[in-house]
């Protein structure tokens, strides 16, 4: 894929980001994925993403790996991957990359109004269990939107304060859950087309920035006020989510 010199510098501050969102800044994803959107068609925005959310992932499960609870994790993981199944046949079906631009738009503004609706709900102070058909339900949405806009983070966040994970179980939890659910989008990834030799060479160049970020995001967070932080994050990606509909609605 050619970039000029702006777009890689773009995407340079997206690998960061991409770091950064998963160690403590969890609303910065959703404009990486905006950006990528904009920057190339959408459909292989998706696959460019992916390779750099699992490099993310390696370092967060790492570094939080004995925090996660895998009773919610094996409530999840059955509708997530029918979600993404479901999203990949979606993504098979429209070849309009308008429409995609369109779609994935739409998603990431729904994620923004999600991700601050759980920033007005303080984390629940004990756990307690979740119907199975609730999970049922936010398992195959965020499958969809993960698979689709690699945007399903409010839809678990929401999930997690729903059934009242402490903090480094939220964190551990929702570590894992990224991670097997990525490798798990892989193959239909590479079905697609949007991960191929060029994409990887692409990452590659792109990973070390997103070490660099989750390394940062790790000391950042002692010191910065991650609300404003995020808040700033989730406006771009209001805008961003607002340009790409636009973009797509006058040729849908």
């Amino acid at each position: 894929m050619t970039l000029n010199a702006t777009q890689w510098l773009i995407a340079l501050l997206c690998a960061f980001m991409v770091g950064l969102s998963k160690t403590g800044f969890s609303g910065v994803s959703i404009i990486t994925v905006a950006l990528f959107a904009m920057m190339m068609p959408a459909r292989e925005s998706t696959g460019a993403v992916l390779p750099l959310l699992i490099v993310a992932d390696v370092v967060a499960v790492t570094a939080f790996r004995r925090h996660a609870v895998w009773s919610h994790l094996w409530r999840m993981f059955p509708w997530a991957a029918a979600g993404i199944v479901i999203g990949w046949a979606t993504m098979r079906l429209i070849h309009d990359d308008n429409i995609l631009k369109l779609m994935i738009g739409v998603i990431l503004i729904v994620m923004v109004a999600l991700q601050w609706a759980q920033r007005l709900r303080p984390l629940p102070t004990e756990q307690k269990p979740a119907s199975h058909l609730y999970a049922a339900a936010m398992g195959l949405t965020a499958g969809f939107t993960t698979m689709t806009a690699n945007a399903a983070g409010p839809v678990m966040l929401l999930y997690f304060l729903a059934v009242g994970l402490p903090k480094m179980e939220f964190i551990g939890t929702g570590a894992w859950y990224f991670c097997i659910m990525n490798w798990f989008k892989v193959p239909f990834s590479v079905q697609m087309g949007t991960i191929n030799a060029h994409s990887l060479l692409f990452d590659l160049k792109l990973a070390p920035l997103v070490v660099i970020g989750a390394l940062t995001g790790r000391w950042l967070i002692k010191f910065v006020d991650q609300k404003a932080f995020e808040a700033l994050a989730l406006a771009f990606a209001l805008i961003g989510g607002a340009k790409l509909i636009f973009d797509g609605w006058p040729h849908f």
